[in-house]
């Protein structure tokens, strides 16, 4: 039976976390069938952009297995997968998902909200025990697919019914005998639903010009051999050329004419409205059963022009698909994708072919070898250069030789002191005969004054090769322009920090608020003073003294505001506790006013707190990650607390700030990191993704987040607190 468990889809999204809503989706087929597959994408489409809703799949697959013995070991396997697990909203597709959670009800749903869809031959009992039950009912309309044949075709004699021995076939039978007498004085109707694939194929290529096929069910024959939808009804398509209509949609384009059609998309959105009504707090006994099943005309473009066959005069709302097209306009972007693919796979099969060449040339020397590659290589915008053991260019590609305004048969012989100082151009060259003497690779980053006085940033990924004798050939060389990278970064940093300066500013403004008043009082004093005739030498000293205390305080202000938008140009050793302490005055009165307790906790007793970095984006970082515990309390409204904890280790200052307004979702937790990424309405996504930028690339320390507990997340900094420690 092992067997049976790869053929079951397990859950998708089963993450929980506080006021999630958690929906199980229970197929009773297979994914795949399309008829569950349609309905599939509808739930999660509608759920998909609902905070907090998580929709979880599992398929019984009754479609192709169905016995006792199977649905025993379901259920065992449902009940230790799932042991731990509870749902909000359990949605049954199809009857036996619903036959499931009635037999289990108790043990295994009980008191949860059930939302059925799919459901053919609904009846009271196939709910009778559940609770809490609502749902959407299946229906095919015998009645309307018949008239539509007859009406389509006013010749039609005969109409050949093809069929299934399933609880759904065998419920379609008896709607189908049950009005059979109304159209025998019209078309004979011949069923079906005990052959094997053979005998309907050649039952199907019998029939005369006048006849129509009604395609039912068909998954298994008399033999038990098991066909997809798609399979069976080719097959048939193939031999004959008499209209086939259809009862569900997820026939069409497989070659039915149409019919009036159930669809599997408007049964899930009926379920969807139901489910929403009951988050919004709605009992489900209270909301009434579609009974009604949401049918629709629908025809396949194709087979209504194959057959000669117009709905238009009978019916006046219809859908139609396979319209034609322009190919060209409606998939240009694909076309212009598979040229491009198409292109690089003959250059591919190209470059292959020609390797191929050179492989079976064992004989060729390394130079013929690398004059190939300088081919090959000008085609790459990258710059690539290789070296002697002497540390003489003796190849490039053109992109290399253009950065010194050379032609790559000018860059021949030359060394790297023919274009930089000798101190400078001397250093690299130990480098590279370091790398030699290893015979390894190497990553460095170097700024590069260029011809022209141009700078630019590159990443040089070094290499030694070999000579075909084994012994060392040089080095190769690929550049990595990354100037316009860097600034991009930089310039990310800045939109970063524009983004804190609306709170910057309140605490600025929340700054002055007191120093403004003292100058107000100090220059009422003096007037007060001046008419009362008080006024002398001494007196006018104390009130300038007092003044000048006031606008200095605010001038400082200023001064940590222009400092914070300025970028640091270098790494310093700067003190982590004075670089808080100045992050809490521009931002520690937006946090007092909003009713949160913000503790500090340094956990060794000295003064000094080191940090290795960039001073000004390291007080950015933590404006960010205070910020963003503020403003998730602040959305709360329930206001709450922030500690900030400042430890020292052997080379690593630890900053911990941790929050109580409740733990990340661990569907996100892995994502908050990411640019652009964000939960909240107008966040811009960019703080923390800037923050992990900083610590990491730029300062070669980490940070990372957790959730402690059932309320409290919290995010750790670790940062050198020596030149050694990155």
């Amino acid at each position: 039976m092992r067997k049976i468990f790869f053929l079951l889809c397990l859950f998708f999204g089963t993450l929980w976390a506080q006021n999630t809503k958690d929906i199980l989706l229970l197929h009773s087929y297979h994914k795949g069938y399309k008829w569950s597959d349609d309905i599939s994408k509808v739930i999660e489409k509608n759920f998909s952009d609902k905070d907090n809703t998580f929709v979880s799949t599992v398929y019984m697959d009754t479609k192709r297995v169905d016995t006792p013995e199977y649905l025993e070991e379901f259920y065992h396997y449902y009940k230790e997968r799932f042991k731990h697990y509870s749902f909000d909203i359990v949605m049954a597709v199809d009857n036996s998902a619903l036959a499931f959670v009635q037999e289990h009800y108790e043990e295994l749903f009980k008191n949860t909200p059930i939302v059925f869809l799919g459901i053919n031959n609904f009846e009271n009992s196939l709910i009778q025990g559940i609770k809490r039950v609502t749902g959407v009912v299946e229906n095919v309309d015998i009645e309307k697919n018949l008239d539509l044949m007859l009406a389509l075709q006013p010749e039609l004699d005969k109409i050949l019914v093809i069929n299934e021995q399933s609880i759904t076939g065998d419920a379609i039978r008896k709607e189908i005998d049950a009005v059979e007498s109304k159209y025998r004085s019209r078309v004979e109707i011949e069923h079906i639903n005990s052959m094997d694939m053979e005998e309907i194929a050649s039952k199907t290529a019998e029939l005369g010009k006048n006849s129509a096929i009604l395609w039912v069910l068909l998954f298994k024959d008399k033999t038990g051999r098991f066909f997809t939808y798609k399979d069976n009804l080719q097959q048939i398509r193939k031999i004959t050329n008499t209209p086939i209509y259809g009862l569900w949609d997820f026939y069409l384009d497989y070659g039915i004419v149409g019919g009036f059609l159930t669809s599997a998309t408007s049964q899930a959105e009926a379920a969807c409205k139901i489910v929403d009504q009951i988050f919004a707090g709605k009992d489900p006994g209270h909301i009434p059963i579609v009974e009604k099943s949401p049918n629709r005309y629908m025809f396949d473009y194709k087979e209504l022009e194959n057959h000669r066959i117009d709905p238009s005069p009978v019916l006046k709302n219809y859908e139609i698909i396979n319209k034609p097209f322009s190919f060209y306009e409606e998939y240009k972007q694909y076309v212009w994708l598979f040229a491009a693919i198409f292109s690089a796979i003959i250059m591919i099969v190209l470059f292959l072919m020609q390797n191929v060449r050179i492989r079976k040339q064992s004989e060729l020397a390394l130079k013929n070898q690398l004059e190939f590659i300088k081919v090959l290589l000008d085609t790459i915008p990258n710059p690539i250069y290789f070296t002697n053991v002497a540390g003489e260019y003796i190849g490039s590609n053109t992109a290399f030789a253009k950065l010194y305004d050379r032609t790559k048969e000018e860059m021949i012989g030359k060394t790297i002191f023919d274009f930089y100082p000798g101190e400078w151009a001397s250093e690299r060259r130990k480098n590279d005969l370091e790398l030699l003497e290893n015979k390894g690779s190497e990553t460095v980053e170097l700024m590069l004054h260029l011809p022209k006085k141009r700078a630019r940033l590159f990443t040089l990924s070094k290499a030694v090769y070999s000579n075909s004798d084994g012994s060392v050939g040089g080095i190769v060389c690929v550049m990595d322009d990354m100037t316009e990278r860097m600034q991009q970064q930089q310039f990310l940093i800045q939109q970063s920090k524009l983004t804190e300066m609306g709170e910057m500013i309140a605490g600025v403004a929340h700054q002055w608020n007191e120093p403004l008043v003292e100058l107000s009082a100090i220059m009422q004093d003096m007037e007060f003073c001046f008419n009362s005739g008080e006024m002398d030498r001494t007196k006018m000293k104390e009130f300038v003294r007092d003044a000048i205390i006031q606008i200095q305080y605010m001038s400082q202000t200023l001064k940590d505001f222009r400092n914070f938008l300025k970028p640091s140009t270098r790494k310093t050793l700067f003190c982590a506790k004075k670089a808080l302490n100045e992050v809490l005055e521009i931002i520690g009165r937006q946090i007092f006013y909003a009713h949160i307790d913000l503790r500090v906790h340094y956990l060794k007793d000295e003064e000094i707190f080191p940090v290795y970095g960039y001073e000004n984006e390291f007080k950015q970082v933590l404006i960010n990650v205070i910020n963003n515990a503020k403003n998730k309390l602040v959305k709360s409204k329930k206001g709450g607390s922030i500690t900030v904890e400042v430890d020292r280790e052997i080379i690593h200052t630890k900053i911990i700030v941790s929050d109580d307004g409740g733990i990340i979702p661990e569907k996100i937790i892995g994502f908050i990191f990411d640019p652009y990424f964000t939960t909240t309405k107008n966040g811009t996504g960019l703080g923390l993704y800037m923050a992990k930028m900083i610590i990491e690339d730029k300062m070669g320390g980490s940070i990372r987040v957790q959730n402690r507990g059932t309320n409290t997340v919290e995010f750790t900094i670790l940062v050198p607190n020596t030149k050694g420690g990155e």
